[in-house]
């Protein structure tokens, strides 16, 4: 991680991927995020994948860097407590962010009852209101009768519109904070998972497409839309991908095949001219079909080797067991991961924040708290309490420290 937002402090409730995404972004580049959740965890704490203790990969992996407090806000206590958290003075602070309901003591015009100037980030589902998650948002936009046959829907296991929807949140909240630098004025933030996906599918040009042209995009399978790309098996039955999108990575692709002739043959066959990218799109499938035997024809570390030097753009097919335990740019030589001791379960690599600012030194990746590990150091630091004061609310059962 790198410093660059030291000083700025993030008030965050949240669940689930596109919120937490979207405050550790921040964390990760300095920021002091505070997240609270529910005294035991809230609606996430457990969440798959989990280790054989229980404890959640996936709550850990996207809380690194974070500070925790534990509070019972079902309680009208709790709830004061956390008003007061987000609505703390200072121009570095009063920004929150939540994919909570912006509705009773985290309506909007409520919280800036104590600060006018707050700034508030509201992630819901959709526009009118409803809940949603990324399967259902992608569902939604088309894309899984873009996987299969186009009878059958699939899904993919990537949640694209949660992850997009985290950036937003993290660039919504720093452009909001300039604003109020700039002058003075807080403000209600409002973003939609939906919505993060309907202009998504519009920068992309799926919606165009429909409109426009009256078409929808078409299932490619393992072809690359627009210009040529496709999977090939080697000899020892190894797969790569290939992408032939500049000029130079077209004619890197001919020639590590050896089939100048056959391409130029096909070119005059099909009237069409390679140089261009839509025209390679265009005989998509009879190109495939030209450089399949070139590689059924050598094993992986040759097909490789020659890619390697006439600059061919691919990437290797492996399972993710494969990328952790054999990959050098999924380890410690990469600068983007650190080793690092995760409490309660154990070291295991940590990704920082891929932008590297190169005016500032690099530190390690921190891990996620545990739940409630900075509760009492909260109280005092941020809100004033005495030892007194934070023994009473643990004996009230109002905030909680850490878990043993």
């Amino acid at each position: 991680m790198q410093e660059i937002l030291k000083g700025l402090r993030i008030i965050e409730g949240s669940a689930f991927i596109a919120a937490p995404s979207g405050g550790m972004t921040l964390a990760q580049l300095g920021a002091d995020v505070i997240r609270f959740d529910q005294i035991g965890g809230g609606i996430d704490y457990r969440r798959w994948p989990v280790t054989k203790e229980g404890k959640s990969l996936y709550w850990h992996s996207l809380n690194k860097g974070k500070r925790s407090i534990a509070v019972d806000f079902r309680k009208p206590e709790g709830q004061e407590l956390l008003t007061e958290l987000i609505a703390v003075p200072g121009e570095d602070a009063g920004i929150f962010v939540t994919n909570f309901p912006a509705k009773g003591w985290l309506a909007a015009e409520k919280l800036r009852e104590l600060r006018d100037d707050l700034i508030y980030l509201n992630l819901t589902g959709d526009r009118h209101g409803g809940s949603a998650l990324d399967y259902t948002v992608n569902s939604k936009v088309g894309l899984p009768y873009l996987s299969g046959d186009g009878e059958v829907p699939v899904n993919n296991p990537f949640p694209a519109w949660d992850v997009i929807a985290g950036q937003q949140i993290a660039i919504g909240l720093l452009v909001a904070e300039r604003h109020r630098r700039i002058t003075g004025e807080g403000q209600f933030i409002k973003i939609t998972l939906a919505d993060v996906a309907l202009a998504t599918m519009g920068h992309l040009g799926y919606l165009s497409e429909a409109q426009v042209n009256r078409q929808e995009r078409q299932r490619m399978g393992n072809h690359l839309f627009g210009t040529f790309g496709h999977d090939f098996q080697c000899k020892d039955g190894r797969r790569v991908m290939i992408v032939g999108v500049s000029p130079n990575q077209w004619k890197a692709i001919v020639m590590i095949t050896q089939s100048t002739n056959q391409v130029d043959s096909l070119e005059q066959e099909l009237g069409l001219s390679f140089r261009k990218e839509g025209d390679r799109f265009e005989a998509r499938e009879q190109l495939r079909q030209l450089f399949i035997p070139w590689f059924a024809q050598h094993n992986y570390e040759e097909v490789t080797k020659a890619m390697n030097e006439a600059g061919v753009c691919w990437g290797p097919y492996q399972s993710i067991q494969q990328l952790v335990e054999s990959d050098i740019d999924c380890s410690e030589n990469n600068p983007l991961f650190d080793l690092v001791e995760q409490p309660g379960i154990g070291p295991y690599l940590m990704p920082s924040q891929p932008l590297n600012f190169t005016a500032l030194r690099k530190l390690s990746a921190k891990p996620a708290p545990l739940l409630g590990e900075h509760t009492d150091e909260i109280l005092s630091d941020l809100l004033g309490l005495d030892s007194s004061e934070i023994g009473l609310l643990h004996d009230a059962g109002i905030v909680a420290g850490p878990e043993s």
